[in-house]
């Protein structure tokens, strides 16, 4: 008990934070635990045979939540002490400091979101057997590491829907007069997308050389703890699963401004 309030405390403190800097922020943090739950529980039978760790009823617990969301609810503070609460148009030109903050917690969460429908959606949809990253082999579904072409498609989905959600917010929450002599807010939908593959490629390279994957012969599934009966498959025991998403999510938060900037300069 001792242990879990700490984790509750700062996964409400993630939600706090996040819905207070704006709402855009709010959307799409709302977005991504709402499509995360719904694809968790899809074919969740299926999915307790192919992995030892699988959450049946997709409910996330707090540390999940907090390594999910921790990035961008750090980056969310930041907007909060140097631009106040509020929602602000995309736009490097006139708003560079708010634009990269925004960006970097799309990111931040398009990666989140990306991941989980292409290890949830992509392992049980996808008819073509994954490979992994590093090598190209041939691994079983599950594996920590292991990409496929349904799953990569399942990112840029989650990724899109993550950019879909803050341009809604834009419209809805920013005035029109205040849209009309900013930038063309649009291109977040494909920044959205691209930190969605982007983020699914990380944390795939990061699982495939520093989490730990094998084949348990005695329960016929992927776990992430060596033992007698595991057949190693790829990677170290050196990261757990939060481990690798945190810092998928912070690599892509890093990333997606410059990925944004570019993208604007090309489509303006």
């Amino acid at each position: 008990m001792l242990y879990v309030f700490p984790l509750v405390a700062l996964g409400l403190l993630v939600g706090f934070i996040i819905t207070l800097s704006s709402y855009c922020f709010f959307a799409v943090l709302l977005t991504f635990f709402l499509v995360g739950s719904k694809s968790t529980k899809f074919r969740a039978k299926l999915k307790c045979q192919l992995e030892e760790n699988f959450r049946k009823n997709g409910q996330r617990d707090w540390m999940q939540v907090l390594c999910n969301g921790g990035v961008a609810a750090a980056l969310a503070a930041v907007y909060i002490i140097d631009h106040g609460c509020g929602e602000m148009p995309i736009d490097f030109a006139s708003n560079y400091g708010a634009t990269w903050l925004g960006m970097g917690i799309l990111g931040a969460l398009a990666c989140s979101c990306g991941d989980t429908l292409a290890s949830e959606m992509g392992t049980v949809l996808g008819t073509a057997e994954p490979r992994l990253l590093t090598t190209l082999e041939r691994v079983p579904r599950g594996t920590n590491g292991g990409v496929s072409p349904a799953g990569l498609l399942f990112s840029i989905a989650g990724g899109f829907l993550i950019g879909l959600s803050y341009y809604v917010a834009l419209l809805l929450f920013i005035p029109r007069d205040v849209l009309e002599i900013s930038t063309e807010q649009w291109p977040v939908l494909l920044v959205g997308a691209i930190s969605g593959l982007l983020g699914s490629l990380i944390d795939s390279f990061l699982g495939a050389t520093l989490q730990f994957s094998g084949f348990c012969q005695e329960r016929n599934c992927i776990v992430e703890r060596p033992a007698d009966c595991v057949r190693h498959i790829s990677g170290c025991a050196v990261l757990d699963n939060h481990s690798v998403n945190m810092l998928a999510s912070l690599f892509t938060a890093l990333l997606t401004p410059r990925i944004a900037l570019y993208m604007w300069s090309f489509c303006s």
